[in-house]
């Protein structure tokens, strides 16, 4: 729930924004700086879980400003240096000097996530073990009185005791499913080893091996999540290619980069899925092999207007959650605001349910909240709207800029998806963006695109 925050140091305009727009979709709360100066002065303000830092700049290099932050002794955070044209010497330089990851431009979409990932996950691991802490993180429980939320956490326990077997997730957008592997993991034989989540749909498509392999220089993504599990979001996502390389690693249990020597590869795979993969493997649109290695337990999501009798205890919980881990002031719902709640649709399931008890708890004044403010932050989310003429679109306006934001794209993108009817190739092309981004910005903003294969 709480956002790390990111700061990215470079001179370029469009990489900045760029590579903050991916950043914010990931959920991680971002700044930009366009040189030393700025850096500095943001980190004046407060301190970033991760600085993402260019080594050419104008006046002052990434590399001077990395061993200013180490000799003054301000290197309280990691950092990950980016280049266009960087060297071998430069790299081991900047690692010397505490760099903890150097990835190069142009960016791989997949490589940057996984840098991030890991230097944010073994920062906080190694303060947590400095400070005698346990390392773990807390995530939100899997909550509710349900029988459908009961089986949930039986299947978790006993799926998570082979770490063998993999597992599918299956279900709408929103209903936990990334959770549930994370409880897997915590739950399982895996759990001191790390948890790296891959988004398959970032993958580039010329990349893909050395995204998931690595290279000489750097691990991918299988081998970061060795010993631990890698949950596999929106497997369907995965390329051809990815589904081969996969599916070997998974038969031979070995992972070869083309390197000396090969390394064993004992992760558990926790793949999720909004789709039908069975239809998608009987379409021929994804491998059958590796489906069956990926399916051996099956578990099905349920919408949260299925299992509505756990939304009392959803609400409570998360009232909780937001005063213990981001300090906000503590309200409660009255009997019939929880009721009321019970009747929404909710079709954005469990995250809409946070995200409406987050802005409650933000905006509200009062100890208890009532049905009257839920009606009105309902009837405000519909009407406050600022309407285009042409091609008409509803915007709201009473909204935190990002959902606003979020909203806009998202009617942009089904109305050029539209006009070129479905064609990706020509939607990035009018849209200007590369393919591997665009599909991750369709699905970010609610839209399925089936992505052709070859």
């Amino acid at each position: 729930m709480s956002q790390s925050l990111i700061m990215v140091v470079d001179d370029e305009p469009d990489i900045r924004e760029l590579v903050r727009e991916i950043l914010e979709d990931e959920g991680y709360a971002v700044v930009v700086a366009e040189d030393a100066k700025s850096a500095r002065d943001l980190i004046s303000e407060r301190l970033p879980d991760l600085v993402l830092l260019d080594i050419w700049m104008p006046e002052q290099d990434g590399v001077s400003l990395l061993k200013e932050w180490r000799d003054q002794g301000k290197l309280n955070f990691p950092v990950v240096m980016i280049s266009g044209h960087g060297t071998v010497e430069t790299a081991v330089e900047a690692t010397r000097l505490g760099a903890v990851d150097f990835i190069e431009k142009p960016l791989s979409l997949a490589r940057l996530l996984l840098s991030v990932e890991k230097a944010i996950s073994a920062f906080q691991q190694n303060q947590s073990e400095t400070a005698g802490q346990a390392p773990a993180r807390k995530i939100p429980q899997i909550t509710g009185i349900s029988d459908y939320v009961t089986g949930l956490r039986d299947t978790i326990e006993k799926s998570a005791a082979n770490k063998d077997a993999g597992i599918l997730i299956q279900g709408e957008r929103a209903t936990g499913k990334q959770l549930i592997a994370r409880h897997i993991h915590r739950a399982g034989v895996s759990a001191a080893g790390p948890f790296i989540q891959l988004r398959c749909d970032s993958l580039s498509e010329s990349g893909t091996a050395r995204d998931l392999l690595g290279d000489a220089n750097s691990s991918g993504y299988l081998e970061s999540a060795n010993g631990g599990t890698l949950c596999l979001v929106d497997v369907e996502e995965l390329s051809t290619e990815g589904q081969a390389l996969l599916l070997d690693v998974l038969e031979k249990g070995v992972l070869d980069r083309g390197l000396e020597q090969s390394v064993s590869f004992t992760a558990r795979i926790v793949a999720t899925t909004t789709s039908d993969l069975a239809a998608l493997v009987a379409q021929g649109q994804f491998s059958e092999l590796l489906y069956y290695r990926l399916a051996v337990v099956v578990m099905h999501t349920a919408p949260l207007r299925e299992h509505r009798e756990d939304i009392p205890a959803l609400l409570k919980y998360y009232v909780d959650w937001f005063v213990e881990q981001e300090g906000l002031t503590y309200r409660h719902f009255t009997v019939a605001a929880q009721n009321t709640l019970r009747n929404k649709d909710w079709h954005g399931n469990v995250l809409e349910l946070v995200s409406v008890v987050q802005r409650l708890l933000i905006l509200g004044d009062d100890v208890e909240i009532d049905v009257a403010e839920i009606e009105s932050l309902d009837v405000s989310a519909q009407d406050s709207s600022y309407e285009v003429s042409g091609d008409t679109m509803r915007l709201p306006l009473n909204v935190p800029l990002r959902e606003a934001r979020t909203e806009f794209e998202r009617l942009y993108l089904q109305r050029q998806l539209d006009r070129v009817d479905g064609n990706i190739v020509e939607l990035a092309r009018i849209v200007g963006m590369e393919r591997t981004h665009l599909y991750r910005k369709l699905r970010s903003v609610g839209i399925q695109a089936g992505r052709k294969r070859s």
